[in-house]
């Protein structure tokens, strides 16, 4: 499983190594994230000697979300002919190998690191104990983080619609007054999901370190917390900051 699971990432990351480069846009790695995690799942479903229906679940599951984020993707580097500053700025005078050493292998290696509960279940049964119920539960979490990230880019798409004089200068309602990053918390329930779906395996258990890894890649490294930077000088966002809650969800608070 593992040797499968690292030769389909292996060819999704070299494939879109290979585009990128040559277009000279390293944003491309985007687009690459949910198609090779999808990979993972589809592989272990296909050659994984576990129980079946968890397999297939976890296929079904993590193949839904990664469509919906590909055409996200997809959609935002169409709409733009520059690549996005992130990377521009993280790989200023980088050669071709720190590229693809910091970007597209970087990207591999948690993508396998990432998966590893759905590594783990495609290759185990499931107990006869009443903690074979983890399974469903767990695809139940990560349908609900599935909605959640959904629904809160539906509503950030929606806002970002409206007329520049006509909206608010913060988006403040619906998820994105419980949260800073509603979109990044429904993204990280899927692969807290994802491992409480495995854990109903003795061996899925031990893969805990993988959805902390995805959680704290979401919030501190290339998610939320990179977003806040970036959105530090826009009027209004400090006091969204002070009433907002910056990732688990909280009430908004009255007080400017």
């Amino acid at each position: 499983m593992a040797a499968l699971s690292a030769a389909a990432v292996t060819a999704i990351q070299a494939t879109t190594a290979v585009v990128a480069l040559r277009k000279g846009r390293r944003d491309y790695a985007d687009v690459a994230w949910g198609p090779g995690l999808a990979a993972v799942a589809l592989t272990g479903a296909l050659a994984g000697g576990g129980d079946a229906r968890r397999r297939w679940a976890l296929a079904a599951a993590v193949t839904a979300w990664a469509a919906r984020l590909e055409h996200q993707m997809l959609n935002r580097v169409r709409r733009s002919e520059e690549e996005d500053p992130r990377y521009t700025e993280f790989l200023e005078g980088d050669r071709t190998v720190a590229v693809v050493g910091k970007v597209f292998i970087t990207q591999g290696l948690c993508q396998l690191l990432v998966s590893l509960p759905i590594q783990i279940a495609g290759a185990s049964a499931l107990p006869r104990t009443a903690r074979r119920w983890l399974a469903p539960t767990g695809v139940a979490v990560m349908a609900v983080g599935a909605l959640i990230e959904a629904l809160a880019d539906r509503q950030k798409t929606e806002y970002s619609k409206q007329d520049r004089d006509d909206r608010p200068d913060v988006l403040d309602t619906g998820l994105w007054g419980w949260s800073r990053h509603p979109n990044y918390l429904g993204d990280s329930l899927v692969w807290d999901g994802a491992w409480l779906t495995a854990a109903a395996s003795t061996p899925g258990g031990w893969t805990l370190p993988a959805p902390a890894l995805m959680t704290y890649l979401l919030m501190f490294a290339t998610g939320a917390k990179r977003t806040e930077q970036r959105m530090q000088d826009r009027p209004g966002y400090r006091d969204y900051q002070n009433r907002v809650a910056f990732f688990f969800p909280w009430p908004t608070s009255k007080e400017a």
